[in-house]
């Protein structure tokens, strides 16, 4: 997979893709080694992304839940 940032919704929609191949059985052995390989990359590129968006959201809430980042109201 190339070193471009792909979007979360990107990268979601070329590993279904890939799981989809995979999972018809009908890939030549070599051919499902490296679309496994795509999709364990992507895989690990999609949890990121979650992780950094929980990471985010945390940081944006209290402990009980309200909004910590904006106290205008």
């Amino acid at each position: 997979m190339a070193k471009k940032e792909l979007p979360f919704d990107e990268a979601m929609i070329h590993l279904e893709n890939i799981v989809r191949q995979l999972e018809q059985g009908d890939v030549p052995l070599e051919n499902a080694i490296e679309l496994y390989q795509k999709g364990m990359e992507l895989s690990k590129l999609c949890s990121e992304k979650l992780q950094s968006a929980e990471k985010q959201l945390v940081s944006f809430m209290g402990e009980n839940g309200e909004d910590v980042g904006n106290d205008n109201e």
